[in-house]
């Protein structure tokens, strides 16, 4: 049986379908219509304002983008992430952080997983629903595909540890911004340092650009190797790049590559 809408759900329905003005019953031909003479005077070019001179017009309506942090709220980070001494330390010094702005509509901190003594660390790029909702790391889908991968090569959360480049949630699952990556590096930084792992694995081009300063794919970058160091660390450590799980249920194909990365993992554990 159809359905009769009511003149209100009709309104209703153009309004969402973008109908933002109405025409009367007779056509009219728009190109044998003269224009309106304008209601001022239009000046000369010569008289137009500068971008200088005159005042900006305002945005258009959008959505708003979130604000870069300024270089006293990254130099706050760096301060607050070098005080803590331990690896839960730093997860309660990040408890109590106010300088990024994600926390404000993240449901939970998601700071790591795993064994803070491990011999390698995975940072990935940013948490996604199911994360913000349990506070743990890699635990949607694409967790599960990267648990099942790593116990492949006989790696599990005992003997791993694993975490990302930001530690809450952008709403939407949209991308981290680069201000919002640079509010919670100095903290990525000082995990790796806690960690002091003998590998560190990039998870994903965001993670690779972020710790390793590559700006190109992953697949350009998967099977090196690249030193990481900082000034608290003893030594470089070794890092490579893998292809995120996430890319990998899209693009199955790619499993291939992906198994030879984690023996190519597998080799360079057991010969440090």
């Amino acid at each position: 049986m159809e359905r009769k809408l009511t003149p209100q759900q009709v309104l209703q329905w153009y309004i969402e379908a973008g109908v933002d003005e109405t025409i009367g019953d007779a056509a009219v031909d728009r190109f044998r219509t003269s224009p309106a003479a304008p209601a001022f005077p239009v000046p000369a070019p010569a008289d137009w304002p500068t971008a200088a001179a005159g005042p900006s017009l305002p945005p258009a309506p959008s959505m708003p983008a979130p604000l870069t942090p300024s270089e006293g709220a990254v130099g706050e980070a760096y301060r607050a992430a070098a005080a803590a001494t331990s690896v839960e330390a730093l997860r309660r010094v990040l408890e109590g952080f106010d300088g990024c702005a994600l926390k404000k509509t993240a449901t939970n901190l998601v700071f790591g997983d795993g064994n803070p003594d491990a011999d390698i660390l995975f940072i990935g790029e940013a948490p996604g629903a199911e994360e913000d909702r349990r506070g743990i790391p890699f635990v949607g889908a694409s967790g599960q595909l990267l648990d099942r991968m790593l116990a492949s090569i006989g790696l599990d959360r005992s003997r791993f540890f694993i975490s990302n480049t930001v530690f809450w949630r952008p709403p939407g699952n949209r991308n981290p911004t680069t201000g919002e990556m640079a509010i919670c590096m100095p903290f990525v930084g000082r995990l790796i340092e806690l960690v002091n792992p003998k590998i560190l694995v990039a998870v994903g081009g965001p993670a690779a650009s972020s710790l390793l300063a590559q700006n190109v794919s992953v697949s350009r970058l998967r099977g090196r190797w690249f030193p990481y160091s900082s000034p608290g660390l003893a030594r470089p450590i070794e890092a490579t790049v893998i292809y995120h799980p996430a890319f990998l249920l899209r693009s199955p194909a790619q499993k291939r590559a992906a198994w030879q990365d984690l023996i190519g993992i597998k080799r360079k554990l057991a010969s440090l």
